[in-house]
């Protein structure tokens, strides 16, 4: 098994669709994504996660969030390793991401990442 210091590090930029039912598809099947997203998180896969809001999103309620994607910072022993691990996520399977769109980039950090929590 590879350390955290052979594992390349990448920077996920998952846009979703822009239809009209993208959002209802992200909010169905969110809690089967944040599950999977914790346990990856806890395993030292996903290092930073995140939903980008839309920009009239900020300081909304959390019930009046709108999001257009998610972007991450994962480690793989290969790009390919990292395109099957996004692939895999309901959030790709259930066409909330824009496969078309979707960019997995290998990463040089200039920063530590945080802990991996245990």
């Amino acid at each position: 098994m590879a350390t955290s210091q052979d594992l390349i590090k990448f920077v996920v930029w998952a846009p979703d669709y822009g239809d009209a039912g993208a959002q209802e598809r992200r909010f169905a099947v969110r809690p089967r994504h944040l599950e999977n997203a914790h346990r990856l998180t806890k395993e030292g896969v996903i290092r930073v996660g995140a939903g980008v809001l839309t920009s009239d999103s900020v300081n909304a309620a959390p019930a009046d969030r709108k999001f257009f994607g998610s972007c991450l910072i994962i480690e793989a022993e290969s790009s390919e390793t990292a395109r099957k691990l996004i692939e895999s996520d309901i959030y790709y399977t259930a066409g909330v991401w824009d496969k078309e769109k979707l960019q997995i980039l290998p990463i040089m950090l200039a920063s530590p990442l945080p802990l991996v929590p245990s």
